[in-house]
């Protein structure tokens, strides 16, 4: 069976706009994500979308892959970018290239030139379609190295990247986390295979929502002897509903009785940053701001924490509290309202 592109994989024609290309990813993941799919190989369909997202998303690498899909060294599948090592449309596998002058010729191994390997499988096929690829007297080899396959053979994998969501109290404190992930992995016959992992992640302590992880050599396997990509983990802040972040800065909303604030008080408020006393100034009104000076998230540039007042009437629950509300009316009748 032939091998999928990553057009075929993100349903799109080769000639899909970048618009095209992440609808269509948007709608595939909501589909096969494995917290909504009964799919079986849901996780596997994920990594196989992102992969080819992340190469077709971005200009350069996606020239390179169509590039790639025209030298008959890699064929018209998924070639180098983390698909099968056969290539198709035309072209010969490696497996070819092995039976032809032995195992012993692996790429930066054997002592044959890569005139060889066109003589071998005709001068004018092999070259004549590395040309109308890579343009007029420039080869496909020539892409990727100036005539030596060396440096496509030493490429690293294709970087991965992913969301990270931990909790605003491991973002002021730092912690230690452990995920478990399916990473693409080159298996010796070419072919690549889900590997899960378990990784400990360590969360820098003051890192800000919408950061990167790097964590090296954990994305997807060389298609050669190169190492593996890196994995990017982007961080998603998870906190109370009361909360909202922006940037380092922290803006937590408190409820304030009527009396706390019409007269003024001290109380003991919980936040990220732990317990602190505040105190209501007299006469504050609801939606009005607290700031506690650097108890934001502690990054390099420290945020702020601000408490923001809402107030809130008690529930009524007895007939004393009743008549309490009845004689607060009284003495508040001349009070003027705009409503």
């Amino acid at each position: 069976m032939a091998e999928q592109s990553y057009y075929d994989i993100l349903g799109v024609k080769k000639d899909a706009t970048e618009a095209d290309i992440k609808k269509s990813y948007r709608k595939l993941v909501r589909k096969y994500h494995p917290d909504v799919s009964d799919a079986p190989n849901a996780d596997e369909k994920i990594a196989e979308l992102n992969n080819a997202y992340e190469t077709l998303r971005d200009k350069d690498k996606r020239a390179e892959y169509d590039a790639m899909q025209s030298n008959p060294f890699t064929g018209a599948g998924t070639g180098g970018f983390g698909g099968g090592a056969r290539g198709q449309g035309g072209g010969f596998a490696w497996e070819d290239i092995k039976d032809q002058f032995g195992d012993g010729a692996a790429f930066g191994e054997g002592s044959f030139r890569f005139d060889d390997i066109f003589s071998a499988f005709g001068r004018g096929g092999a070259r004549g379609q590395s040309q109308r690829a890579g343009g007029a007297g420039q080869s496909g080899f020539e892409q990727f190295g100036g005539g030596d396959f060396g440096n496509f053979r030493d490429a690293k994998g294709q970087d991965q990247h992913a969301e990270l969501v931990v909790d605003l109290a491991s973002v002021y404190s730092g912690d230690e986390y452990s995920i478990k992930l399916n990473v693409p992995t080159r298996q010796a016959n070419g072919q690549v295979s889900q590997e899960q992992k378990t990784l400990k992640i360590k969360i820098p302590k003051g890192i800000v929502e919408g950061k990167q992880i790097r964590l090296p050599k954990q994305g997807a396997a060389s298609m050669g002897k190169g190492d593996n990509g890196d994995l990017f983990l982007k961080v998603k802040i998870r906190h109370a509903e009361n909360i909202r972040l922006e940037g380092a800065d922290v803006y937590q909303t408190i409820d304030v009785l009527p009396w706390e604030a019409a007269l003024g008080d001290k109380i003991i408020v919980t936040t990220p940053a732990g317990r602190h006393d505040v105190t209501i100034p007299k006469g504050i009104k609801s939606g009005s701001n607290l700031r506690l000076k650097g108890k934001g998230i502690p990054a390099k540039q420290p945020g702020d924490l601000y408490l923001t007042i809402n107030l809130t009437n008690p529930e009524v629950q007895s007939d004393e509290q009743r008549e309490a509300y009845a004689a607060l009316k009284a003495a508040f009748a001349d009070t003027p309202i705009v409503r």
